[in-house]
């Protein structure tokens, strides 16, 4: 018998999956409607006292999504405010919904990627997966390796979509 030899794994393939950039925190939402008087008016001393004196600490290490699901006019500040609370306990917040949330943070991770580790690489950004990724953080991975890499693929190593592959120079 002659020996199966793995071919996939002596590749230079380079596998990049875009779920181990996934914070793992907890994505909760921050809705203002709860501090709006009659559910329309958000009132300055009520809301700076509810900030001064709520407990901020339950919300450490959490991703935040900011926002004002009520029919009512709230001032800016209103959201600076509470940002200057979730700022020494939340891992991150933004103003918007959950999907918001998500690229934000998807954003930042992608964005401390150093393109230069994948110069001339054949890379395959991973496909399917058990975590569901944003079609957002694939659009913007080809827009961070695109520039360096030799090839880009998607799906898994044994079974590629070729999406790039790098002119030869004349």
């Amino acid at each position: 018998m002659s020996e199966i030899i793995n071919k996939v794994a002596q590749s230079a393939l380079v596998t990049f999956n875009l779920e181990e950039l996934l914070h793992p925190g907890e994505r909760v939402v921050y809705d203002i409607k709860d501090n709006l008087y009659m559910g329309l008016i958000l009132r300055e001393k009520d809301f700076r006292a509810f900030v001064k004196d709520n407990d901020w600490s339950v919300y450490a290490g959490k991703n935040i999504a900011i926002l004002c699901s009520a029919d009512a006019i709230v001032p800016t500040w209103a959201y600076m405010l509470l940002a200057t609370k979730l700022q020494a306990y939340a891992n991150y917040y933004v103003f918007g919904d959950l999907e918001a949330l998500e690229q934000a943070l998807m954003q930042e991770a992608i964005s401390k990627i150093d393109p230069e580790e994948y110069r001339d690489a054949k890379v395959v950004v991973k496909g399917c997966g058990s975590i569901p990724v944003p079609t957002y953080a694939y659009v913007e991975i080809m827009r961070k390796l695109l520039p360096v890499t030799s090839s880009l693929m998607y799906g898994e190593p044994c079974s590629t979509v070729p999406l790039y592959k790098k002119p030869k120079a004349i």
